[in-house]
């Protein structure tokens, strides 16, 4: 007997990416139809994103205003409006497994997506934006990142760029940066290890894309937290791109390649007793949950999982083990933080809140909505616009109170979210990243 919604915590099966069925054209459109028809009979997500507005639009305009009377050619204008943000299976669906009816809304965005990378289907420019390490040969060259960083600016260049690429010519894009994060990176003193009951004593980074190539200064914060409180450390040596961006874009065998150069490392410094920590949450997010559903039966894929850590995470974690130094010298007034997505799916609570909350003189405004960016999806032409328009919301309650900061974990929703308010009109405030305000905070942040 079937019953109405589920009250178990999620569980999520692995994903059977290597299974030929998983990549069937007829299979995932039969399981597309079943899908969409739960969901259109719950429509609770319709304020999530844009896939579940586009897909009740379509339900609406059918005759008898039924799932079926769909052409199975528009799936995919549903399937693009995905970018995993995972809310919707974390925090709205009551049909997940354990539930009868098995419901994997973005896992199943995800296989659609697959099969369309393996037909050929995905265009040059997704494929461009996806590979960040090919991308990030721009930065540390000095020259070339000075003319780079121009052309970014450039209105008529970014015109050029949208005419050819389909880059909106209106969104926000990163700089490279003059000199790469190991370029720059301080070395660990020579502390001696603390094990807590909770924490390792030493800590891993795995720097991340983007703070090797755009913000190396977010990264030398965190290396700055460590030493001050007495943490050693080391950086992840050669590590890739964690395979988020290829995920988002179902070229499945380009994260099978990325993830065998990144997890003998990581293991290696997980066996060695290591806490990893990385700095975007999409990237812990990845080892900690996408990685290890696409290999459940690899070892040190899990080994990996257990060791990885959000900095935030792992900093209250040292707390609770009396292990983490409250000496704060400076106060932060307002600050409107804002909780990526992919901190919320994580199921690890609001610990950067509650470090920034330890802070004296500090009011932390805590808003809880997707800020419409994810990475790549929202500089594209086709989807800026919709990116703006679900992030308007978060715009107008980051701006409550007068701010000092904004903040968020997620940088490129920082600055995602710094540009709305800005075109919105709202009150200019400071965008720092979590751990360049714990830094302000300590006293101890270079600019």
């Amino acid at each position: 007997m079937s019953r109405e919604g589920n009250l178990e915590a999620p569980t999520r099966h692995p994903l059977d990416w290597q299974n030929p069925e998983f990549y069937n054209q007829v299979s995932v459109d039969k399981e597309l139809e079943r899908v969409f028809d739960i969901c259109h009979g719950c429509r609770r997500c319709v304020s999530l994103c844009g896939s579940f507005p586009t897909l009740f639009d379509l339900v609406d305009e059918t005759s008898d205003g039924e799932v079926h009377g769909i052409p199975k050619s528009a799936y995919e204008s549903v399937v693009d409006q995905c970018y995993l943000c995972d809310l919707c299976y974390m925090t709205k669906c009551p049909y997940v497994p354990p539930h009868e009816w098995n419901l994997d809304f973005p896992h199943l965005m995800l296989r659609a997506k697959a099969i369309k990378h393996e037909n050929g289907k995905t265009n040059f420019r997704d494929n461009l934006l996806s590979s960040t390490d090919k991308i990030g040969r721009f930065a540390g060259i000095p020259v070339v990142t000075q003319i780079v960083n121009q052309v970014n600016k450039s209105h008529l260049a970014r015109g050029v760029m949208e005419s050819a690429l389909g880059v909106d010519q209106n969104a926000w894009l990163p700089e490279f940066a003059v000199k790469k994060f190991k370029q720059v990176a301080t070395p660990s003193a020579n502390w001696p290890v603390k094990d807590g009951a909770k924490t390792p004593g030493k800590v891993a980074v795995y720097a991340t894309c983007y703070i090797n190539y755009n913000e190396p200064g977010i990264g030398q914060d965190l290396l700055h937290i460590l030493n001050h409180n007495e943490i050693p450390y080391q950086l992840v040596d050669k590590e890739a791109c964690c395979g988020m961006p290829k995920l988002e874009l179902g070229d499945l065998k380009a994260v099978e390649k990325l993830k065998e150069i990144n997890i003998p490392q990581l293991a290696k410094l997980a066996k060695e007793g290591y806490a990893i920590v990385t700095p975007i949450p999409s990237c812990t997010l990845m080892f900690k949950q996408e990685l290890p559903l696409m290999f459940p039966q690899d070892a040190d894929v899990q080994l990996v999982k257990e060791a990885m850590w959000d900095p935030f995470e792992y900093l209250i974690a040292r707390n609770k083990d009396g292990l983490l130094k409250t000496d704060f010298q400076e106060e932060l007034g307002q600050v409107s933080y804002h909780v990526p997505c992919h901190s919320r799916v994580q199921n690890v609570g609001k610990k950067t809140a509650e470090i920034l909350q330890m802070i004296p003189g500090t009011t932390v405004h805590v808003v809880e909505r997707c800020s419409g960016h994810s990475g790549t999806w929202g500089v594209k032409k086709e989807f800026h616009q919709t990116a703006m328009k679900i992030g308007k919301p978060v715009f107008k309650n980051m701006a409550s109170d007068e701010p000092k900061y904004i903040s968020s974990d997620c940088q490129l929703a920082g600055h995602h979210i710094e540009q709305g308010m800005a075109e919105a009109g709202l009150k200019k405030a400071q965008m720092e990243h979590p751990l360049s305000l714990v830094a302000i905070a300590y006293g101890i942040h270079q600019q």
